[in-house]
């Protein structure tokens, strides 16, 4: 189990990142950068798909599809809030992951 699956398991249901990327038809990679970004934009002010995208270059559309897989605006309130009190290891390799991918983390 990844890091951001059992990130997850404790938002409730029986969601994972792979099951959200078959459903979007996204790379299980694309679909962690995106969680990420989602996170991260949620606790920041401002429209949090909006931030997403331009972090990640990914369309919105796409993006609201993954926020609503993974339970709106609600669970990726609790997602981020989990991420934040987990900053340390979790923080650092969030920042790596969005970074590898052109996101705005990791330097």
């Amino acid at each position: 189990m990844g890091m951001f699956d059992g990130i997850l398991s404790q938002i409730g249901g029986s969601l994972d990142v792979q099951s959200i990327a078959d459903r979007v038809g996204l790379p299980h990679e694309q679909v962690e950068q995106a969680i990420a970004a989602l996170s991260s934009a949620h606790a920041e002010p401002g429209d949090t798909i909006a931030s997403a995208a331009q972090s990640t270059g990914m369309p919105a559309e796409q993006l609201q599809q993954i926020m609503g897989h993974l339970g709106g605006e609600g669970a990726l309130g609790k997602l981020s809030s989990l991420m934040g009190n987990a900053s340390g290891s979790l923080g650092g390799a969030l920042g790596g992951i969005t970074g590898m991918f052109g996101g705005g983390g990791g330097e």
